[in-house]
């Protein structure tokens, strides 16, 4: 008996009992379909955080400061006393590694043109901030180290805030008002887009660190030249460890923190977070992954079963086979094509159902998608082997019938 032969045997057996072989399939549908919505959010989302990592750049440290106690109680995050220029200076004098950095004091404000209002974060920052960012602009031009230094009245938009206020029209030259202050437009940063599926990166204005204190940022209790927080650029990646004991060594000694006083500030690791969100991605993949392994373990369950009450009903008909000189290695290979072409089918099915499911969720939930080729021959792959592997005992079984019980078989 060629496969041909078997291939077309059960198509036919399976053609005769049409709902019971599709709903046999359930299983398998189900678990193809979890594979591949798993594969393709889980592809999307490694995509995602890579483009993030890019983006920030894993030789970043961030300076922030902490909270202070008050009467035995912890206040808000960023309350305690303030980082200063003289913080950040020290850091890149002292601190091996680092090579530059750059404060970000942030505040919210309304910016206007024309009639167009926008509320943004208003961002104070040193004319290193793209080099540590690693981040260039799409028009115009950055702030000199002169013009961070001396107060001037200019800005850098972030996209989406140069969308919002002047459409697709350059906003280089334009004036601004920010807090009712006027403010010349001289360049735009590139895009970046959403951060986590819902922070837009792109949602800012930067200006000269020593406008947004004199101009934008309250300064009641911050203490002079504050810098917000401080982004600090390292050489080498190798050295991010080095350097981050080295900037809390320094910060500890400036700020008198003494013997077991818990800091008043924190450094931040990027390639830390990185490292985290990774093993919480990978963890979230290896969920999907069971619960799609269980569906098709089910699935095969599902087929063993049907397979079994399929050779009972056609107990008879292996009977005269064998009779007619079938030989128990062509029952055998008759019953696992079966089993095979069933799951392939239900993988097909399920196939398109997960492609289609994908699209869905990224349309719905504005999640990156990407569908791996290769993970979708692992998925139909996988079905195959669930035929294989579930339908061999019924197989063996029809396969080892004696003909002259199957004959007699009612």
């Amino acid at each position: 008996m060629t496969l041909n032969d078997c291939f077309k045997t059960a198509v036919r057996a399976i053609r005769l009992n049409a709902m019971r072989s599709v709903l046999t399939t359930l299983g398998i549908i189900i678990g193809v379909a979890s594979v591949i919505v798993m594969a393709a959010i889980g592809a999307g989302a490694r995509q995602q955080i890579e483009a993030q990592i890019s983006s920030l750049g894993t030789n970043m440290l961030t300076i922030s400061p902490g909270s202070r106690r008050f009467r035995g109680r912890r206040a808000e995050a960023g309350s305690a006393k303030p980082l200063t220029e003289n913080d950040m200076k020290a850091i890149i004098n002292d601190v091996p590694g680092v090579t530059m950095a750059t404060g970000q004091l942030s505040a919210t404000a309304p910016v206007i043109y024309g009639n167009q209002n926008w509320t943004t974060s208003v961002m104070g920052v040193h004319a290193e901030y793209p080099e540590v960012q690693d981040w260039q602009l799409s028009d115009g031009r950055f702030i000199t180290e002169r013009e961070a230094r001396g107060g001037v009245k200019l800005a850098i938009l972030g996209s989406s805030v140069a969308s919002k206020l002047f459409g697709t029209v350059s906003p280089v030259g334009e004036q601004i008002r920010i807090r009712g202050i006027p403010f010349e437009v001289i360049g735009v940063m590139e895009t970046r887009g959403q951060s986590g599926g819902w922070r837009d990166r792109d949602d800012f204005v930067l200006v000269p660190i020593s406008t947004a204190r004199s101009r934008l940022v309250s300064r009641k209790g911050t203490g002079p030249n504050p810098v917000g927080r401080i982004l600090a650029k390292v050489e080498d990646s190798g050295q991010l460890a080095e350097a981050e004991t080295g900037i809390t060594e320094l910060l500890r000694t400036r700020r008198r923190i003494t013997g077991g006083a818990e800091d008043d500030f924190s450094v931040r690791n990027i390639a830390e977070i990185v490292k985290t969100r990774r093993a919480a991605q990978q963890t979230l993949t290896w969920l999907l992954a069971a619960t799609a392994a269980i569906s098709l373990v089910v699935g095969g369950i599902g087929i063993m079963n049907i397979m079994l009450v399929s050779v009972t009903e056609r107990t008879r008909e292996i009977g005269l086979r064998i009779a007619l000189g079938a030989r128990g290695r062509d029952i055998l290979a008759q019953f696992l094509t079966e089993s095979v072409v069933l799951c392939l089918i239900g993988g097909g099915i399920g196939l398109a159902i997960g492609i289609s499911a994908t699209y869905v969720v990224a349309r719905i939930a504005n999640w990156p998608i990407l569908i791996d080729g290769q993970m979708v021959l692992i998925a139909i792959a996988a079905s195959a082997g669930v035929g294989l592997l579930f339908g061999f005992f019924p197989a063996r079984k029809a396969a080892g019938l004696n003909p002259i019980d199957a004959l007699r078989y009612e």
